[in-house]
């Protein structure tokens, strides 16, 4: 759907973030008038421009809560909070080397989302969750004056996401609809990997279940009604997790995901990684790719950071290659609903593919162009 942008990637993340104006996450003319002076295909220029809106709409918070209007600060901190992500999401893209935009930008998205939830109408609470030798940062939230056990849906995302924008699309909606929710940031995601450096490992489960353990302290909880949600890269990471922690009431990959490799790399490299190329072809390859082609870029470079791979080689056959579920998907017990996006140009059929190989109860769900959700994720319905 190329509503602003011809540039694929453009267009989606542009998709994105209007769509998370459903609960809060943008203002829509906002995000118009910010595209409006972004150069098509530009980072530099999108992370201008979205940095340049982030600043103003941080501003205006902070000069609504001088003045004490706290429902305007909240509102207005939110906004700048997603603004800002966006304005970070293509400063990873330089292999080995740090933007120095990148972090401050980030950290800036953060706070402005902490000054939100203070000024929430229900409860929320930033929490750390024992994983390790370290914790797990993420919020915990729950209906205003709740006092009794009730369903709680844990929720984390995928490949790029951050704990904050996870809320936009899922929090308010689940809230009003009676369940407590915790989000939380594991390995290779938002402040864990840029905070603490340490990066993605497909072995979920060793993740999951500290989380659960966490949430079975919390007395607004009912022990037996929680729910794992995951999205994007998710849609592997929550299943994994599933197939080994049986304290789960259900399961929800938006969308599934049965392998990592995406399917729509050019063809060359496609027949390169089916073949016994050398590394150092294959490196240089996927460097000319990545020259020609911008979700390419992204998405590589991302994985050398956030897996913390040694070469695109490395990333590709042996980093990327471990999240699968051949061997795994059997042992899920727990109802799983599995959604997949008619135009997901990323994974399409994966969604299908692991519905299919599932034992358990289970449901899944096709989101078309009729639904106006036919994106990875189904970033134009928020609510799915």
């Amino acid at each position: 759907m190329k509503i602003m942008f011809q540039d694929p990637t453009f267009a989606f993340e542009f998709l994105r973030i209007l769509g998370e104006s459903t609960f809060g996450g943008s203002d829509i003319n906002e995000c118009f008038d910010t595209a409006s002076r972004i150069e098509e295909g530009n980072c530099d220029s999108w992370f201008k421009e979205w940095n340049r809106t982030g600043e103003r709409i941080n501003k205006i918070a902070d000069q609504c809560l001088a003045l004490g209007h706290s429902v305007s600060a909240r509102e207005a901190y939110l906004r700048a909070s997603n603004y800002y992500r966006c304005a970070e999401f293509f400063l990873h893209m330089e292999i080995g080397m740090e933007d120095p935009h990148a972090l401050p930008t980030y950290d800036r998205s953060v706070q402005c989302f902490h000054q939100a939830g203070r000024l929430f109408p229900f409860n929320y609470e930033e929490i750390n969750i024992p994983y390790k030798k370290t914790t797990l940062p993420g919020y915990f939230f729950s209906p205003a004056g709740a006092s009794f056990e009730g369903p709680l849906l844990i929720i984390h995302g995928g490949f790029d996401s951050i704990g904050e924008e996870l809320y936009f699309n899922t929090v308010p909606a689940a809230l009003s609809r009676g369940y407590r929710c915790l989000i939380f940031e594991g390995p290779g995601q938002g402040a864990m990997i840029r905070h603490q450096n340490i990066p993605f490992r497909p072995d979920w489960e060793h993740v999951v279940s500290p989380v659960i353990d966490y949430a079975l302290t919390r007395p607004e909880v009912d022990p037996t009604r929680i729910v794992l949600e995951g999205r994007s890269l998710g849609g592997y990471l929550a299943p994994r997790a599933a197939a080994f922690d049986h304290r789960l009431a259900a399961c929800i990959a938006i969308d599934g995901m049965f392998t990592f490799i995406p399917n729509n790399l050019p063809p060359q490299i496609t027949s390169e990684m089916k073949s016994n190329s050398t590394e150092e072809k294959f490196n240089k390859l996927l460097f000319d790719g990545m020259k020609k082609n911008l979700y390419l870029h992204w998405a590589l470079s991302q994985g050398m950071w956030n897996m913390q791979a040694s070469s695109l080689f490395d990333l590709v056959n042996n980093k990327m290659s471990q999240y699968s579920l051949e061997g795994v998907v059997s042992n899920i017990r727990c109802p799983t609903l599995i959604c997949e996006a008619e135009n997901d140009l990323s994974y399409a059929g994966q969604p299908k593919k692991l519905f299919d190989a599932l034992l358990c109860p289970k449901t899944y769900v096709l989101y078309t162009k009729e639904d106006a959700a036919e994106e990875h994720c189904h970033e134009e319905l928020v609510t799915c």
